[in-house]
This record gives structure tokens, C-alpha cells and sequence, in this order.
């Protein structure tokens, strides 16, 4: 950990510092008993002890308790393997902790006879939910519908050119190009991990229409699709090849949108943030779509991460680098359900948020 700039947790708007010693200690048990938990990988500092003021504890008959809101997903992080991380997190706190059935959304209630030792407990189970939150793969992203019709028949003609062109070029195919009912422009990920948590998300959402509308003046956005990029630093290397979208009157409302939003859900605990500045792009092409032309009849298969194959880009972005996909007038901003489509072929939306 570097001294001057420690790794950070937030918890409902309430920072911790949090001292890694291994990152690599965790190991997946039986599915009954799960993970060992955080103590022999992870130190936190004196600052879980403080008051946690993010949830009500009350007073009981016998003590003190405090009901949070967990998604089933993460218990077995709580529980630990044969149940030592509750073990060692009570007897620590001297507190009770009691957690649903698996597979049950519920609240975990933590109980005691002190109610700063029910606090201390609330908060190292809220740092091991928020650590290991971070493992968990994204299952909705906020995002910019860019499948306009204008935009759509020119990516088209784009995939066409390119194949007629370029296709004798390393890793250059069909496959790899993006299905453009589903062009879109992703302002961020979310793992959104129970049907509260997308109901939250949604909520989010809506609460970010006043500065929306404000930068848009209550207006649709009119934007341009123009250009490609790669996201790699060898056009002969590339994995993701992208079209530049910019508002058509030159400003940088779409970024400013985006930076807001950004920052509204991570301030909310929904969402990590990735980097200091998003970088706006719609995907054309990327090597994670490729199809396994050895699977078996069916569609083939797709690549994952360690095995997918590159292409050389150098030709495409010689011939095709200014490429105009067309214009449209953006209007709403969307949370997508990431393995979900609708009716037009577009990843099915959770929520929606008009800018008029």
C-alpha cells in the first residue's frame, strides 16, 4: 500500500482507510461454508471502531440491535468457511450476529449488550460486504442508447466496407463486429446484487434529472457519431476498436453529463469509480464477440478475456478513420440489464430518465 495514498472504502458516504497485506489469501470453499474472511489478508484501521451513523441501532429489551441490508450473494462472505469469519467477528464485538438462510433476501441483525460494540460490528460487516462487492461482476451499466436508425444503417455500411476491404487482415471477420440494435455509449458499471439494490439504482437515476436538465436547458442533445479510435497502444494489436461521439455544436455537455453521474452514483455507493475522467466511446468492434469457428454447430462460442485474439486495425483506421455514422438527438439516459434484451433488440432497460 502506498503510505500517501491508501486503498479507500466507501460506506454510505462515510470513507475508510483499509491496509492490504495479500490479496491473494481467499479461497472458495464448499458452497455451504464459503470464505474464510478478511483478518489474515486484510487489516483495518482503528476507524472501523468509530460510531456508525449510517444505520439506526436500538434499544431492546436485552441490549441494542441493527438490521442491514445485505444481498444473499454476499453472506457467505459474512458467514466465512464452516462460519469462523462470524465466529471471530462476534467474538471480537461481543456481539450476536444473525444472518438468513442462504438464497433468502433478508436483513442481517446484529445484537448486543453495548451499543458501541453493535456498531463496531455493523462497520466490519460493512467493510467486508464493500470489499467483496468489488469482486462481483457487473450486472447493469448506466448507459446512452446509440442505436438511432441514422446510426445504425451507417455502422452497417461501415461493416460492410470494412469486410470488403480489410478482411485479409489479421483477425479481421464478421464476428467481431457489434450487434447494432445494441450501439451504445457506457457511462459505468453497476453490480446490483437484489431487486432493492436496482430499485435504489433507479431511484438514483431519478434524482439526477434537475442538473441533467439543466445542462441540457430540458432538450434533447444533438450529437454525432464521427470517427474511430483503439483502446490499446498497437493499431496492429487491437481488442477494441470504438466510434468518437461529441455534441455537434462543439461544447462538452455529454462529458459533463457524464461526470456528474458518475459521480452522483459512486457518492451513493452504487457504483466504483473506474478513472479520474470517463472516456466516451461506442463500441464497433471488439475481439470479445468473436465466435469459436471449431465450437460445435449453433452459433459457436464466445472468447473470454485470456484467450481472445487481436486484430490489426492499422488499414481500418487508415481508410475509415474520420468514417461518419450519422447524427441523432440524445434524449434519455438509461440503466441496462446487462444480459437482458427488449423487443427492438437493445439491452432491456431498468430504468429510464428523459432529459425533457
Amino acid at each position: 500500500m502506498e503510505i500517501l495514498r491508501p486503498s479507500l472504502i466507501n460506506i454510505s458516504g462515510r470513507v475508510y482507510r483499509r491496509n492490504t497485506i495479500k490479496e491473494d489469501q481467499y479461497e472458495e470453499g464448499e458452497e455451504d461454508d464459503s470464505y474464510m474472511g478478511p483478518p489474515a489478508s486484510e487489516q483495518f484501521d482503528e476507524e472501523e471502531e468509530e460510531f456508525c451513523d449510517s444505520h439506526s441501532i436500538e434499544q431492546t429489551d436485552k441490549g441494542f440491535s441493527c438490521a442491514i441490508d445485505v444481498p444473499s450473494v454476499l453472506y457467505k462472505y459474512i458467514i466465512g468457511r464452516k462460519g469462523e469469519t462470524r465466529r471471530r467477528l462476534e467474538a471480537d464485538t461481543k456481539t450476536d450476529i444473525h444472518i438468513p438462510k442462504q438464497g433468502v433476501e433478508g436483513q442481517i441483525v446484529i445484537t448486543g449488550s453495548q451499543k458501541a460494540a453493535v456498531s463496531s460490528a455493523v462497520t466490519r460487516v460493512e467493510l467486508l460486504v464493500q470489499s467483496f462487492r468489488k469482486k462481483q461482476p457487473f450486472t447493469h451499466f448506466l448507459s446512452f442508447a446509440l442505436n438511432h436508425p441514422q446510426v445504425q444503417d451507417g455502422f452497417l455500411r461501415f461493416k460492410e466496407e470494412v469486410l470488403e476491404q480489410c478482411s485479409q487482415d489479421h483477425g479481421v471477420d464478421g464476428s467481431i463486429f457489434q450487434n447494432p440494435a445494441k450501439l451504445h455509449l457506457t457511462v459505468g458499471t453497476l453490480a446490483l446484487l437484489n431487486d432493492l439494490e436496482v430499485t435504489q439504482a433507479c431511484k438514483q437515476l431519478q434524482h439526477c434529472q434537475d442538473f441533467i436538465k439543466t445542462i441540457t436547458e430540458g432538450k434533447p442533445l444533438p450529437l454525432e457519431v464521427t470517427g474511430i479510435e483503439y483502446m490499446n497502444d498497437d493499431p496492429a494489436m487491437v481488442d477494441v476498436l470504438y466510434a468518437k461521439v461529441q455534441v455537434k455544436d462543439g461544447s462538452d455537455k455529454l462529458q459533463t453529463i457524464v461526470e456528474r453521474l458518475v459521480d452522483h452514483f459512486v457518492s451513493s455507493g452504487l457504483m466504483v469509480r473506474e478513472w479520474d475522467r470517463v472516456k466516451l466511446h461506442g463500441t464497433v468492434m471488439n475481439t470479445l464477440f468473436r465466435k469459436d469457428a471449431s465450437a460445435e454447430a449453433g452459433g459457436g462460442r464466445q472468447q473470454n478475456m485470456k484467450e481472445r485474439e487481436a486484430f490489426d486495425a492499422r488499414n481500418i483506421l487508415k481508410s475509415f478513420g474520420s468514417y461518419h455514422f450519422g447524427e441523432f438527438d440524445l434524449s434519455a439516459v438509461q440503466i441496462s440489464q446487462r444480459y437482458s434484451t427488449d423487443c427492438t433488440g437493445f439491452y432491456t432497460s431498468a430504468g429510464l430518465l428523459n432529459f425533457s
